[in-house]
């Protein structure tokens, strides 16, 4: 492949070879700062007050899942430059041949689809709203030759993409952040009748954060395989890393600080369900500056849907099919926006679905945790072994897959602290109220027992199965 922004590139889940290796680690940075800068991360944030928080316990539970997210998220981007593979090929180390079907269909469907779709249809409504008088679908459709257009290029477009937005849009954040920071209210604290430290909404929203950084991580080496092998990993890892954190935090924490005063004395659910929160968010600021933060929402939207159709494409072919043709990568980028843009039509037609589709996703993270668990342990057992010319070989290993399945399932049904399902153990082990009927106040661990847990099992199961060693 050519080394030049315009080419297509032609690589696909096979490693990079030497001469085609180029960047430095500090692009990693603003590969991962780019697509945070969106209005998605800002609505997680704020959720830290709909889930009954103050605004410092709020920024405390942000802070805390980002930083759990940020540092995993790290480590894994360092395993690009020596293997010259996509994350979800190197997983096939620690899943073997078959069992990797399962995480890689995951990441196909969540990422490729899934959270394209839900960002195709945030990124529409923001366009439109930007210029008054432009058809919906006409917009929609601007959204998606956009994200599509740049994935389908391939990598070092991506790369020059996610670089520039950065460059220009955090400037227009670091605005957002100082007026919304310096609004009257912004850190107000309400009386509260209860001392007791509020660890169900902790939780909750310490998950949320978690899992939408984390979510990011299952992409990680497909973005660092191009770099040369000698690359400085520990350079690498901390860029990778806090350019990841510090995006989230930054713009999670502006999001609950904006409705802590924009909800202040109100239900937080009922405000957000009658009014647009996009437009919520904007009203703060003058007209003239509400159009530059509803373009740098559009570009966000756009970025971060670029990384999900190119890394959900890649997900797809690390399944092992075998399609035979040689730009197969960009195919099914294509593809991938095809379908996903399909999704975002229905969601743009009928507005419930893009909230219903996030709601969703947000609890289909709860997959990340255990497989980031499950590839860790086996890097960390596999002591230095050549994870590249492993993962071109896989053996019919099933370890990683039990352990994976089991954790995920167990977690999500014992431990789960949703409105449509609350986990018997949650309930069990907390002290729970009653509210209309409702379970209320069951802390969400759902990722950290799906963490541990598949770590464990396959620490066990590796020592059974001959294949895993």
């Amino acid at each position: 492949m050519s080394n030049t922004t315009s080419a297509i590139e032609t690589n696909d889940v096979a490693p990079i070879p030497a001469g085609e290796r180029h960047g430095k680690p500090w692009h990693l940075f603003t590969v991962w700062s780019s697509p945070n800068l969106e209005f998605a991360t800002v609505f997680v944030g704020a959720l830290a007050i709909g889930f009954g928080l103050n605004i410092w316990q709020g920024i405390l539970a942000i802070v805390v899942g980002n930083a759990l997210a940020g540092i995993t998220h790290g480590i894994l981007s360092t395993w690009g430059p020596s293997a010259g593979l996509p994350q979800m090929v190197l997983g096939r180390n620690a899943f073997g041949k078959w069992g990797n079907l399962i995480p890689s269909g995951l990441s196909t469907l969540v990422a490729g689809i899934g959270w394209f779709a839900v960002n195709t249809v945030s990124g529409t409504f923001a366009l439109q709203e930007l210029v008054g008088g432009l058809n919906v679908f006409a917009a929609l459709g601007i959204i998606i030759v956009a994200q599509v257009g740049v994935a389908f290029v391939g990598h070092n477009l991506i790369q020059k993409w996610e670089r520039y937005a950065t460059y220009v849009f955090a400037v227009v954040w670091v605005i957002v952040v100082v007026v919304i920071f310096t609004h009257e209210g912004a850190f107000a604290v309400a009386p509260s009748t209860s001392t007791d430290f509020p660890w169900a909404g902790f939780t909750l929203t310490a998950g949320a954060a978690y899992g939408y950084t984390a979510g990011w991580t299952a992409f990680a080496s497909d973005y660092t395989r191009y770099l040369p092998a000698n690359t400085d990993t520990k350079a690498l890892g901390w860029a990778a890393g806090l350019g990841n954190f510090t995006s989230t935090t930054v713009i999670m924490v502006t999001g609950a600080v904006a409705f802590n005063f924009i909800t202040a004395g109100q239900n937080f659910w009922a405000v957000t369900a009658e009014n647009n929160p996009t437009g919520l968010f904007t009203s703060l600021f003058t007209p003239a500056f509400a159009s530059i933060v509803l373009l740098a929402i559009v570009v966000g939207s756009v970025s971060a849907n670029i990384l999900n159709v190119y890394s959900g494409a890649m997900s797809f072919l690390a399944m092992g099919f075998k399609l035979g043709f040689k730009s197969r990568r960009a195919l099914m980028v294509a593809l991938a926006g095809l379908v996903g843009g399909t999704i975002s039509y229905l969601g743009v037609a009928n507005g419930d679905i893009a909230h219903q589709l996030d709601s969703f996703l947000l609890v289909v993270s709860y997959w990340v945790s255990p497989w980031i668990a499950v590839v860790l342990t086996e890097r960390i057992l596999s002591k230095g072994k050549d994870a590249g010319k492993r993962a071109l070989a896989p053996k019919n290993s099933w370890a990683g897959a039990a352990a994976f399945v089991i954790a995920t399932v167990f977690s999500i049904w014992g431990f789960a602290s949703q409105v449509l399902y609350t986990g018997p153990l949650a309930i069990a082990l907390h002290h729970v109220t009653l509210d209309n009927g409702a379970i209320v106040d069951v802390p969400d661990v759902t990722a950290l027992v799906g963490f541990v847990l598949a770590s464990a099992l396959f620490v066990v199961f590796s020592k059974i199965d001959k294949n895993a060693k």
